[in-house]
């Protein structure tokens, strides 16, 4: 299950850019879902695990990415940590829904992200709510951001 704190949350890595550019491991690019995540996002295509072919920039190295597809990226392999979430836009949401559909992860965000309007289960961290959906999300997300 995807969980969420909305607003300024201390345990949370906010500057992923950053952390994503001296943490970030190969096989990570490679991955099959993370291919996908970076055809979807950034409409680029991974060619080994040190270059992407980006239809804007030309071949790129990871770390040039969108902010989005880097959070998505650590989301899904750093299991533990806790990533500001807020640097990806409204297309990466349903992404952070499927990465977190086996395995539970936990996001901070410090805006109103649109999860769309199909079902979904998500915690929010600060009420202990669990909203199905964006009418039962807005309202508490409010409160907070």
């Amino acid at each position: 299950m995807l969980s969420v704190f909305f607003g300024q949350m201390a345990d949370a890595i906010y500057n992923t850019s950053a952390y994503f550019q001296y943490d970030y491991e190969d096989s990570w690019i490679t991955d099959p879902i993370t291919r996908e995540m970076i055809r979807d996002i950034d409409k680029s295509c991974v060619l080994d695990s040190g270059v992407i072919d980006s239809p804007v920039l030309g071949k790129i190295p990871p770390v040039q990415l969108s902010g989005g597809v880097k959070t998505l990226i650590l989301v899904r392999f750093e299991k533990d940590k806790i990533f500001n979430a807020s640097t990806c836009g409204d297309n990466c949401a349903r992404w952070l829904l499927r990465i977190a559909e086996n395995e539970d992860r936990t996001i901070n965000l410090r805006h109103l992200m649109d999860f769309g309007s199909d079902p979904f289960e998500i915690k929010i961290l600060n009420t202990g709510d669990i909203v199905r959906s964006m009418s039962e999300l807005v309202p508490i997300a409010g409160l907070f951001v």
